[in-house]
């Protein structure tokens, strides 16, 4: 065999399989061969990189030329073990030697997206320990320019404006115009969103918020990958959502509820995609029970009052000051000139809501926090929990 006229190239893999044990089931994907381009080769150069392939004919330079650049001869592979025909691979058996790559798109608008990816985070950690690298990255903040990297402000200026967010949320809803606008933004961002997306080299990427499908699912479509990386949506919105949500191309949409799945068949997505499974929330809350004397000993708050937890979502959005300030009366007994009760206000992000609650004279106990990551142990702690509507509530 002249292996310099006859290179051999590991087969592309014909299926990825990606189990869960929860479901009991496989998802499935079929890959179609297709010319590989730059990002193509980087995920196969990785997926192949625990075979040590080398040709047998040393004595020839162009040989050793081709076994470094990664082109390899048939005999060796033979030799090897390997045949040249095509055969089924899987997820599990490409990377039985390497940790599997989870990236889960984000972002901060609001505090459900993020504690929906660190739910899933910490699930997977439960489930298969150290098999998968998860990481938790909101793409368009870091890689791309405006308004894409900006939607965090733009967030907490339209729910500060309850009209202008209404304008946005329904003015977008028709497939034309949010499809035409996300198209626009992808072929303008596209190398940035490339760059952004196989920087990690995921096997799966899990979307978490609703303008993380097109974009992504386009230029993944752009470049072949669409049906080599399992894509999946999880939504985060218990019934009412945005119809950017919904994108054929997944290969998997976990609804929160039944009246979400049935729009998800409206806008166009399979029986075979979709599945009903609640919204993630994070094993620490079903896991942790703790006295709650205890827990009030470690978080210090006072162990015989009634205590109130007021919260107003990851942004602190809402009436928040005004009833905290209530609360603040109505737990003081003014005849007695003592207090009745103690008041915890979780400020999230809003740094102006904190210095305002910081800088007012309290009679009653009272505990001013920002963004907290161990809710389930200030909600434990608490008596009553007053809180703003919200999916993850």
């Amino acid at each position: 065999i002249n292996i310099t006229n006859q290179p051999y190239k590991p087969p592309q893999p014909s299926f990825f399989f990606f189990h869960s044990s929860t479901t009991n089931s496989m998802m499935k994907v079929v890959s179609t061969r297709t010319q590989a381009d730059s990002i193509t080769e980087k995920v196969f150069r990785r997926v192949y990189s625990n075979f040590s392939f080398s040709t047998v004919e040393d004595d020839y330079s162009r040989s050793r030329l081709r076994s470094r650049s990664g082109d390899y001869g048939k005999e060796s592979l033979r030799k090897r073990g390997f045949e040249e025909k095509e055969e089924i691979m899987e997820m599990e058996q490409m990377g039985a030697e390497r940790i599997k790559t989870v990236l889960i798109l984000m972002s901060d608008t609001g505090g459900g997206h993020r504690a929906s990816a660190e739910a899933i985070r910490d699930a997977f950690k439960i489930e298969f320990g150290d098999d998968y690298r998860i990481i938790i990255k909101d793409v368009w903040k870091e890689y791309t320019g405006w308004p894409l990297n900006d939607m965090e402000r733009q967030y907490k200026f339209m729910v500060k404006h309850v009209g202008l967010w209404s304008v946005a949320f329904h003015g977008t809803s028709p497939k034309w115009i949010h499809r035409s606008y996300l198209s626009a933004l992808a072929a303008y961002y596209a190398k940035e969103i490339e760059t952004g997306l196989m920087e990690y080299k995921p096997d799966i990427i899990i979307s978490v918020h609703p303008l993380m499908q097109h974009i992504p699912l386009w230029v993944m479509k752009r470049q072949g990958l669409q049906k080599k990386v399992i894509f999946v949506t999880v939504i985060t919105d218990l019934n009412t959502c945005h119809r950017t949500w919904f994108h054929h191309g997944v290969s998997r949409c976990y609804c929160p509820s039944k009246e979400v799945a049935k729009r998800a068949l409206v806008d166009g997505l399979g029986d075979s995609q979709i599945r009903v499974f609640g919204l993630p929330v994070r094993p620490s809350f079903p896991r942790t029970i703790i006295n709650k004397d205890e827990l009030r000993k470690e978080l210090e708050i006072d162990s015989d009052l009634p205590a109130v937890l007021l919260m107003g979502g990851g942004e602190g959005m809402g009436p928040v000051q005004k009833t905290a300030q209530a609360l603040g009366d109505s737990l003081y007994n003014s005849k007695e000139k003592s207090p009745i009760g103690q008041l915890i206000v979780i400020c999230g992000r809003n740094k102006t809501l904190s210095s305002a609650l910081a800088a007012h004279e309290w009679k009653i106990p009272i505990k001013v926090r920002g963004f907290e990551t161990q809710m389930e142990k200030w909600m434990g702690a608490c008596d009553c929990i007053i809180t703003k509507a919200g999916p993850g509530t």
